[in-house]
């Protein structure tokens, strides 16, 4: 110590803090998520009845219709946030999970803080295309989670492999991605055993480990059932995947849409990850071929699994940049300590960030940016237009406002949301009537539509301003309002 500075502080020390701040930071976004809120208000209704298998009352389409919610929990956790500090605690929600699970990725990989630091901001750039406020959080924090201690069996020989019951147990408690967790077990089971097979990778779980690692999945899955869901915590994931016109409606369900920002994110990474491969002349490694592999193919057909590539592809990226960086002799000698002017620009720049991390908190969460901000994407102006009761009819909505009115217009049961694994084959009939296909009359009729709030581009608003029985009562330039008259509707 000079005139108490702490000597220590290393330009690769302070690397490590201001990496983390920055992810911190790329994680901070303004709390828009369309199913956020029927998250919040099943998260209110949990707390208040203590059930999370329940009969739906808050669509008129699925009214009575038991409906198994796998994600009672993390629901209960985001209310928490919620209460506590509103828009602004759901952001504390998102960044604290994502900056944790890069925090794992970070001790999954190898090198220095400088390649780690590289390789861990392209992986964020990647998986934060699907950071959002709701459940799934969890998912991709026990992924990482998981991801750290199988790779600590397998490269340090740490054995924290006892863990994974209980993380599976309360994964399948949080989110029905806990399957994505037994897909990672996999690829290390199967990989290994194929490294041990045909001699490749440059270190491998003890057969002792691969073992145990069998034994303890088998565990977790005795524990699984262990749940408010019983037996049903297995056909829930699969329940979900099976919905009819899951990857026609909604968007993050689709196959990987190259021509969208989301997408290129997983094409820098995965380029990077080629060239580091090629440039670290290292041993093949089935276990990395098949986290990978398997991961990108899943990001393929669904883009929501984005996430799960970057998991997958950060680590191994850092640790084969880490062995070319070495091979080529490019790396920095290790300080243990510095120069007082060098601690004192280290202790700088760590401020320096923080402070601008805390001013992205900052505006990402200032009132009249959220306001704005919800106003551009959720009907806030249409809703004072919308009858106070059903009594004229019942309501068709956007299925992207479904989530919004659940929350905020509680008086008025919905035409659909965003809880898939409820409606199931129903999203075709609302695609139907949302296009203003011919079926639509037959549609509104069925289900006694007396009121009509969707987007203003959406094809049925056409009909509508046609019809006779229909009158446009509020329009701006994100949605509009229809009531129907008891005029005789025009064939």
């Amino acid at each position: 110590m000079v005139r108490g500075l702490p000597l220590s502080l290393t330009t690769a020390r302070a690397a490590l803090p201001i990496v983390f701040l920055l992810l911190f930071a790329m994680a901070c976004r303004v709390s828009l998520d369309p199913d956020m809120w029927w998250h919040l208000r099943l998260g209110q209704q949990t707390l208040e009845t203590g059930e999370v298998v329940y009969a739906d009352a808050f669509s008129h389409t699925r009214a009575g219709i038991s409906h198994k919610n796998h994600s009672g929990l993390a629901q209960g956790i985001m209310l928490g946030f919620w209460s506590l500090g509103g828009h602004a605690g759901l952001t504390v929600y998102v960044c604290l999970l994502a900056t944790a699970g890069m925090a794992c990725l970070y001790r999954s990989g190898s090198g220095s803080i400088y390649s780690q630091g590289f390789a861990l901001v392209f992986g964020a750039a990647c998986a934060a295309a699907f950071w959002s406020p709701r459940p799934q959080m969890f998912t991709f924090f026990f992924a990482a989670l998981l991801q750290m201690i199988l790779y600590a069996a397998k490269r340090r020989h740490q054995d924290w492999l006892w863990l994974l019951p209980p993380l599976l147990w309360l994964w399948g408690n949080v989110h029905a991605g806990y399957v994505a967790g037994f897909f990672f077990i996999a690829a290390f089971l199967f990989g290994e055993a194929l490294n041990r097979l045909l001699g490749l990778g440059r270190s491998s779980m003890p057969v002792p480990q691969l073992k145990k690692l069998l034994a303890l999945t088998v565990a977790a899955l005795v524990l699984l059932p262990l749940n408010p869901l019983g037996l049903d915590v297995f056909a829930v994931p699969l329940q979900t995947v099976r919905v009819a016109g899951l990857g026609s409606y909604i968007q993050e369900w689709q196959p990987l849409d190259f021509s969208a920002p989301p997408a290129w994110g997983m094409l820098i990474l995965l380029a990077l990850l080629l060239a580091a491969l090629a440039g670290s002349r290292r041993r093949l490694d089935c276990t990395e071929v098949l986290l990978v592999g398997g991961t990108m193919l899943l990001a393929l057909v669904s883009a929501r699994n984005l996430s799960l590539f970057a998991i997958a592809a950060t680590p191994i990226l850092s640790t084969h940049l880490a062995a070319f960086l070495r091979r080529k002799g490019w790396t920095l000698p290790r300080r243990e300590l510095e120069s007082p002017r060098r601690v004192i620009i280290n202790l700088l720049l760590i401020i320096g960030v923080a402070l601008g991390s805390l001013a992205r908190f900052a505006q990402v969460t200032d009132a009249a940016t959220v306001s704005a901000a919800l106003a551009r994407h959720f009907p806030v102006a249409a809703l004072e237009h919308l009858p106070a009761t059903p009594e004229s009819g019942a309501l068709f909505n956007s299925y992207n406002w479904g989530g919004y009115l659940i929350y905020h217009a509680r008086q008025l049961p919905v035409f659909i949301d965003g809880r898939t694994d409820l409606y199931h084959d129903f999203l075709h009939e609302y695609a139907a009537a949302a296009t203003g296909a011919e079926t639509w009359r037959a549609i509104f009729a069925r289900w006694r539509i007396g009121m009509v709030l969707i987007e203003r581009e959406a094809g049925l608003v056409p009909r509508l301003e046609a019809a006779a029985d229909w009158h446009r009562v509020y329009s701006d330039s994100l949605a509009v309002v229809f009531t129907r008259s008891s005029a005789a509707p025009e064939e």
